[in-house]
């Protein structure tokens, strides 16, 4: 659903998207190539006690590495507009789609619900268009060029590859696999946070005619450590998945 989502509202983006994948792409093989560069110091002019050539070198380092952070901005920059954008445009829509609903509708769904359809859970999507702009599209860019670098350095040693990389395939598996349930509980803790929210605003001069001040605290506390609990549960498998591919 959300591919066919991201389909469609990026359609209008096209030529923002061709850039972003542009830069990504000179960015990474400038990531890939340093190491090489930095070989080529060593082997040649360390080992060798070439001065000029390690200038060289070096100057050529800094070039493309300069070179590597611009791409970097600019395709961080022009990914952040492009997810926004996206987010406006889905937020229009879906408000659009929320007014032309009747009253029976509104009752089946609960504004808490469509409060949370309009603001966070765009703001998912926006979060999914940008990190698909500044990781999804350079990851498979880094995994085809390492393997061929890795190829081009040491055949033999490469072989290590066919071990390391189903390997990190089962770790992010089995973590994506134990925070997907996560996130689907935190949507409805939200959902509970935004109707506790809005019961107490609108009734709050009931609830202070009839002393029930400590109650409705109470009953907002717990809403809100549940989200918290389960929020911090999502955030420590997160927290993993960065060094586990690191690692």
């Amino acid at each position: 659903m959300l591919v066919r989502l991201l389909r469609a509202y990026l359609r209008p983006y096209s030529k923002p998207i061709a850039l972003v994948v542009l830069l990504q792409l000179i960015q990474t093989l400038a990531t890939l190539y340093l190491p090489t560069l930095n070989a080529d110091i060593i082997d040649n002019g360390v080992v060798k006690g070439d001065t000029g050539y390690i200038l060289e070198i070096g100057g050529w380092m800094l070039a493309v590495t300069v070179g590597q952070i611009v791409c970097a901005i600019g395709a961080v920059y022009y990914g952040a507009r492009t997810a926004m954008a996206v987010g406006r445009d889905l937020r229009a829509t879906v408000f659009d789609r929320v007014q032309s609903f009747s009253a029976r509708e509104l009752g089946h769904f609960g504004a808490p619900s469509l409060i949370t359809r309009t603001t966070n859970d765009v703001q998912q999507v926006q979060m999914l268009a940008l990190m698909s702009f500044t990781l999804m599209v350079s990851a498979p860019i880094m995994c085809v060029g390492g393997i061929a670098m890795a190829l081009h350095q040491d055949v033999p040693l490469s072989a290590l590859l066919l071990i390391i990389v189903p390997v990190l395939g089962a770790v992010v598996s089995l973590i994506i696999w134990r925070m997907r349930p996560l996130f689907r509980g935190m949507q409805d803790r939200i959902d509970t946070v935004n109707r506790v929210l809005r019961e107490q605003i609108t009734g709050i001069r009931v609830i202070r005619a009839f002393v029930r001040d400590t109650h409705e605290r109470k009953r907002f506390a717990r809403a809100n450590t549940d989200l918290m609990d389960v929020s911090v549960r999502a955030g420590r498998l997160m927290s993993l998945m960065f060094p586990s591919t690191m690692l």
